[in-house]
């Protein structure tokens, strides 16, 4: 017997109530935008530059004696945060210790990190100090700008990638959808404070080509039937392929998300906030490609003629009901 997520034929209107579902995804994404630059992002020591200590002991962890043992270093902005995982022992307890920089050198010394050892310990005398990470403010500002690099390249390269292999208003729609996608996912990091740091970024890369890859399915079911049904409109030729291919889009989101629910619960803290920027690419993907990308196509409008060299003009559809 086989699994079927969605029946053999199926008829849903995705496009009947494209001004509501549009009109939600450009709301969330200007309240994203709002609460970026109002709260920010939590920015992780790759981008802020520091050291972050990470412990790890036996004792149950006092975060207001961790900081009471280290304000006497007068070491500035000192954050203190206790890690949960489900995977950890019941009397195995970790935390991580963030010291930003100052000025344009290392914030923390050895013989300074010493002293914070020290005093931690007075604390705690079964503390271990597991890993510590040091990135000078020169070098996390170089990689704020890279990472911003980065992310526009990979727009541009997908719009001249669609423009090519389809239309301008297939392009349009799909970096739309990416934008949607991006933007949403650094909303939903300012709002939650989830620390932000490059595997975010190489997290937000990789939801681009999930996305993309999803919506460039829909695109050639797209293409394919504006040239076999010429006398449907443009909005029928839209609702039949988003049907066509729902069953493989849900294939994919759903085993995919297996697989990264998995590891947000079993992989540990360390991954952790990759894993959730995944697992929340995947599900706004999905939406972007239905009701953000193909209502753009629908409403510019495309050749019925497509792949046939035809120079009728692609605008005859952009008004269909």
């Amino acid at each position: 017997m086989r699994l079927k997520l969605v029946p053999d034929q199926t008829n849903i209107n995705f496009m009947g109530p494209w001004r509501i579902t549009f009109g939600l995804s450009a709301l969330l994404m200007v309240l994203s935008t709002v609460v970026f630059f109002a709260v920010g992002l939590n920015f992780g020591i790759d981008f802020q530059g520091g050291t972050s200590i990470r412990t790890q002991g036996t004792q149950a962890i006092d975060v207001g004696s961790y900081r009471d043992a280290i304000t006497p270093l007068n070491l500035g902005d000192v954050s203190i945060s206790e890690v949960f995982d489900p995977t950890y022992a019941a009397d195995q307890h970790v935390a991580t210790v963030r010291i930003q920089s100052i000025g344009d050198a290392e914030s923390v010394t050895p013989e300074v990190l010493a002293q914070v050892e020290a005093a931690l310990v007075g604390v705690d005398p079964t503390l271990t100090f597991t890993s510590v990470e040091s990135v000078g403010p020169k070098v996390s500002g170089e990689l704020v700008q890279e990472a911003i690099i980065a992310v526009i390249a990979a727009l541009c390269s997908v719009l001249i990638y669609i423009w090519l292999r389809f239309e301008w208003q297939f392009a349009l729609g799909a970096v739309a959808a990416l934008l949607h996608d991006i933007i949403l996912t650094i909303g939903v990091f300012s709002i939650l404070q989830i620390k932000f740091d490059l595997a975010i970024i190489a997290a937000l890369l990789t939801i681009v080509g999930y996305s993309l890859n999803d919506t460039v399915v829909v695109f050639d079911r797209v293409r394919e039937n504006l040239i076999k049904f010429k006398k449907r409109t443009l909005e029928d030729v839209l609702n039949l392929s988003l049907n066509e291919t729902l069953s493989r889009t849900l294939m994919t989101s759903v085993t995919t998300l297996i697989a990264l629910i998995a590891l947000f619960v079993l992989g540990g803290d360390v991954i952790r906030g990759f894993v959730f920027a995944m697992i929340w690419g995947v599900l706004v993907g999905t939406w972007s490609s239905v009701y953000v990308a193909a209502v753009i196509v629908k409403r510019l409008g495309v050749r019925r003629d497509l792949g046939k060299g035809g120079d009728k003009p692609g605008t005859q559809f952009a008004t269909a009901p």
